[in-house]
């Protein structure tokens, strides 16, 4: 089964043999054709510098599928198998490798002039010089390129960036992408708030006490060590997720839901992101990180940030948002949580902070709603009760393979677009050029405990129950 909707397509994947498209990309391409999503015709060429056969480069597809999923036996991998090739050599501006002889084999076998997709799962720093070489060797005109996060590193390097982008594509053309935007729980925050009026009229500092956005991971840093010294917790997750977590909660209420009018909002409420202060700020590094082969001895490059943020508009004004991610951390989790405000005077003995909605985004998704309720029996005891919602579905597509559709189709409402970009790196510019010392925290913790101060005198909802 497929899309008879799409026009035929060439799927260009930069970087094809590398740990993203290992990892991600490539299972996600497989739970298209699973599902029925992808053309009717179409073509996968991976790109590289290494000399790998069509062959080889789909038996590294098959090993991606065994780790990761879906099977190859769970789908159409017989098929899929057949639609696979590989362009070596790699692709840059003097030199194109392969490529465009595969791509011009690729529009024989599939007639007409099909889409091209080029998809960068590659090191940011080869963003610039692939968009230049793609504009040098004609492959622009009409095509679609996803770029992965982070768009740049600074408010410099971001313009650099942006500008390379729009000498060669339509703004258009260009999908930077977040997972975090494509997660069916993510996409329940405006949907549960917008479209029910027991949580819309009470969306503001009047009801709502704090944001928490919390991503702690129990893995570390692994084999990307020298991927995280380039980056860091800050780059890898603040100013890229839970920015745009942040935005999703903040945003102001849309006219509708189509592309362009979600993305305008959302970057609009990014535009009232306060500057972030260092004293606003905690920075970590876990327990052994610089014995890693790769980090230097003296490295100061962050496993975890806790930072507060502050959304100068009347909606949010004097509520802060508590933004919180590390590796090598107590418990693996993807959380928003919207804490409403204890009632005034309220009841004798009630708990506290018990009030709140919050999103898990990681796995299939949930949706908790906590409140205050008579713990059963003869004496009248108030505790904190949870009710869960399970937001997975058969038709549930992840987030990567959400993403990769929308692509296909052209819907670019779940990419984050150039001014709200802009800005983050303006909210986060002034911290980064002069960032904390990390303080150093046991693996298995919650981080370091200064970050407790950032909640004061509210406290973390993970980690602090």
């Amino acid at each position: 089964m497929t899309d008879t909707r799409l026009k035929p397509t060439v799927f260009v994947l930069y970087g094809g043999t590398g740990d993203l498209a290992h990892r991600l990309v490539l299972p996600a391409f497989y739970r298209l054709a699973i599902a029925g999503l992808l053309p009717e015709k179409w073509l996968l060429v991976g790109n590289g510098r290494g000399d790998v056969s069509h062959e080889n480069f789909a038996e590294r597809v098959r090993t991606s599928l065994e780790e990761f999923g879906p099977k190859p036996s769970e789908g159409p991998w017989d098929e899929v198998k057949s639609r696979i090739r590989f362009a070596g050599g790699g692709f840059n501006h003097d030199n194109p490798g392969s490529l465009l002889d595969v791509l011009a084999k690729a529009e024989e076998e599939l007639g007409g002039k099909p889409q091209l997709i080029h998809y960068f799962a590659v090191p940011p720093n080869a963003f610039g010089s692939l968009t230049k070489a793609i504009g040098t060797h004609g492959l622009a005109e009409g095509s679609r390129v996803v770029y992965e996060k982070p768009f740049g590193t600074s408010l410099e390097s971001f313009e650099d960036l942006n500008r390379v982008a729009h000498d060669t594509f339509e703004e258009s053309q260009i999908y930077r992408i977040d997972h975090f935007l494509g997660k069916e729980a993510t996409q329940q925050i405006h949907v549960l708030r917008f479209a029910n009026g027991l949580f819309a009229r009470a969306w503001d500092g009047n009801h709502i006490e704090s944001v928490q956005i919390d991503v702690p991971e129990t893995l570390d840093v692994a084999m990307r060590a020298s991927f995280y010294e380039a980056t860091g917790a800050i780059l890898d997750m603040l100013v890229t997720h839970l920015f745009q977590l942040a935005a999703e909660v903040a945003m102001e209420p849309p006219e509708s839901l189509d592309a362009d009018c979600i993305g305008t909002y959302r970057e609009k409420v990014i535009g009232a992101f306060r500057p972030l202060s260092r004293d606003e700020v905690v920075v970590g590094q876990y327990e052994g990180y610089r014995e890693i082969e790769g980090v230097p001895d003296d490295s100061r490059t962050e496993t975890f940030v806790a930072a507060r943020l502050w959304v100068d508009n009347d909606r949010w004004r004097d509520v802060p948002f508590l933004l919180r991610t590390g590796k090598a951390m107590a418990e693996s989790h993807q959380r928003v949580t919207v804490v409403f405000k204890d009632p005034e005077p309220g009841l004798p003995d009630q708990p506290t902070f018990a009030s709140s909605v919050s999103f898990e985004l990681s796995g299939d998704g949930q949706i908790n709603l906590s409140m205050v309720a008579k713990q059963p029996g003869a004496q009248m005891v108030l505790e904190p009760v949870t009710f869960t919602l399970p937001l997975s579905t058969s038709s549930s597509l992840p987030a990567y393979a959400r993403l990769l559709h929308d692509v296909l189709v052209g819907d670019r409402s779940l990419f984050t677009r150039p001014d709200g970009l802009e800005h983050v790196w303006k909210v986060a510019g002034a911290m980064l050029a002069d960032k904390p010392d990390p303080v150093i925290y046991p693996r298995g913790s919650w981080g370091p405990s200064e970050a407790s101060a950032l909640a004061a005198p509210r406290r973390w909802i993970l980690g602090e129950e």
